[in-house]
């Protein structure tokens, strides 16, 4: 797995200027978003900065990470993915183990919208997404929720 810039250690630092607005992030050019690794890193702060402190605090053990592309050619559409145990699937044997690790990708994202606030909003869905993964919550549930 490539190396990442680890947003969740990072958005503390960054929510003092979160409330800033975007400088023009987004631009058309020929059809695809354009948006800067710091932007979109900030994006994916914003989000994690809504989730409630309660769902925070089971959250000790997650690393959150933006990456440009899924490694797997193949998954080109990829928007985000969790790779860890849910909480529903650990028992007294989770112990001593690496992080699990939530990983936003950029470019599937910025090819699929067509504005800046379908960013925004795609990429609050997308941290969610993966978020209720690690608490579980499967794909069906999620799609069924508005967050497919």
């Amino acid at each position: 797995m490539r190396a990442g810039r680890d947003v969740w250690a990072g958005r503390v630092a960054r929510a003092a200027g979160a409330a800033r607005p975007f400088r023009s992030a987004v631009r058309d050019n020929g059809g695809v978003l354009e948006m800067t690794r710091e932007e979109f890193e900030e994006l994916v702060s914003l989000a994690l900065d809504r989730v409630p402190p309660e769902l925070m605090r089971l959250m000790d053990n997650v690393a959150v990470f933006v990456e440009e592309e899924p490694e797997d050619p193949e998954d080109r559409e990829l928007l985000g993915l969790y790779e860890g145990t849910p909480l529903t699937e650990r028992g007294e044997w989770y112990a001593g183990v690496l992080p699990d690790r939530i990983t936003i990708y950029r470019g599937p994202t910025l090819r699929m919208c067509e504005t800046r606030e379908d960013v925004v909003a795609e990429t609050e869905i997308t941290v969610v997404h993966e978020i209720a993964h690690h608490f579980g919550i499967d794909d069906e549930r999620l799609h069924e929720l508005g967050y497919g």
